[in-house]
């Protein structure tokens, strides 16, 4: 099994820049996709961005391309979520997902992923 815990939500005016991250434990961290979901208040989790084992492919949502970077640091078992630019439609509980798969391509949902946190809240104002 892997734990994972996320922490650096918070609530920030819009533009403003916060950085999540992805603690995980119990399985070899660096044989891990990685992804980051979230879900705003009455609708469906979706996808945010992913990242493959070595940290060399990504995959974006249209929506946060060249406002979200995420990034991986396997010595530290740490994943992370770089906002900027952040607009109030970005608020959400955001949840990070492992799992074994090296093809992330096409796992955009919910189910696709194996292993969950527990979610951090972000709010932006407007």
């Amino acid at each position: 099994q892997v734990q994972l815990v996320e922490s650096g939500g918070g609530l920030v005016q819009t533009g403003a820049s916060l950085r999540l991250s992805c603690a995980a434990s119990g399985r070899t961290f660096g044989q891990l996709s990685v992804a980051w979901l979230r879900q705003a208040p009455g609708k469906e989790r979706i996808f945010v961005a992913a990242l493959t084992w070595g940290g060399f492919n990504t995959i974006y949502a249209d929506s946060v391309k060249g406002r979200f970077t995420i990034s991986r640091d396997n010595p530290k078992n740490t994943a992370y979520l770089q906002m900027t630019s952040l607009k109030p439609e970005d608020t959400a509980v955001y949840y990070c997902a492992l799992d074994p798969k090296f093809q992330i391509w096409n796992m955009r949902a919910s189910g696709d992923w194996v292993y969950w946190g527990q979610g951090t809240q972000v709010t932006v104002s407007s």
